[in-house]
Order: C-alpha cells, then structure tokens, then sequence
C-alpha cells in the first residue's frame, strides 16, 4: 500500500464526527503488523478522575480495527467480533500510548494484542481484539466505505 493511501485511510479512521476525534486518538505509525497511537487522559476520565476503561477499549478497538483493515486490504469489510480488556493501572493525567500487534492475520480473522501504556512507561491496560475479514458486498457501502469514498480513497 502506498504512502498517499496509508495517510488518507489514516486520516478517515480520527476524522472529525469519529470517536476516535472525541476522544483525542492521535495515529502515529500505522501498518497492517503494527499500529500505535495516543490518547489524551484529559477528557477520558471516570468520576475518580482516573482513564476510563471504556475509552482504553475504544483506544484499543481504533487501533486494533485500524491494523485489520490494513491487513485485510482494499474491497475488504473489517468488523470488531471481540475485545477484551484487563486493567492493570490507572492514569491521571497525560497521554497513554497504545501498540496493537497483529497475533493472526488469516483471510477471515485477525486477532491484536494492544498494549496500552503511560508516560512513565507502565502497563495502564492489556487488551485483545478479534476481527471479522469479509469480502465488500456491491452496493453497500458498510465499514465507513462511504466515507472513504467521500475522502478519495476508495474509487466508486
């Protein structure tokens, strides 16, 4: 996959109206092997003022659908089918990094471990994210491919 293209699927993935924007997920490096990214603690935090889990859930379901869909390809449809999550401890403040690495990349499925951590280098949470790989049906255009067409990166 060339560069141009990298970026511009990049970009769809925290483009404004995403969850990923919301939540302040910045796409550092991307690749269909490895993905990692940051996410602000400011913003995505519970009433005890510590990182929602919910938001390293959904840092890490970014990332991880992110790598699938690049493992996967063009004309493929990427689907979350199971996330889990242990959470090893809290963060305050800052950014957490996270680093999806691909454990199966097959035809149907991809599986990523994400490790999320904090600025100081610890283990916020260990997270796993299996993901469906199905073939686009015509005429739909499911799994954000209409905004992908919208953003020049996929033709009609």
């Amino acid at each position: 996959m060339d560069q141009e293209l990298l970026d511009r699927i990049v970009a769809v993935t925290t483009a404004e109206g995403t969850l990923a924007h919301r939540m302040g997920i910045k796409i550092r490096s991307a690749s269909g092997t490895e993905v990692v990214a940051t996410m602000p603690v400011a913003g995505n935090v519970q009433p005890y003022g510590l990182l929602h889990g919910g938001a390293s859930c959904v840092l890490a379901e970014t990332i991880g659908s992110l790598a699938a869909a690049l493992h996967a390809g063009l004309g493929r449809v990427v689907v979350g089918i199971e996330i889990s999550a242990t959470h090893h401890r809290g963060a305050r403040d800052g950014e957490v990094t996270a680093v999806a690495t691909l454990a199966h990349g097959g035809r149907t499925l991809a599986t990523y471990e994400i490790l999320i951590t904090d600025a100081a280098g610890h283990r916020v949470c260990t997270s796993r994210l299996t993901c469906l790989i199905r073939d686009q049906v015509p005429g739909r255009e499911g799994n954000g491919a209409d905004l992908l067409g919208e953003q020049g990166v996929i033709g009609s």
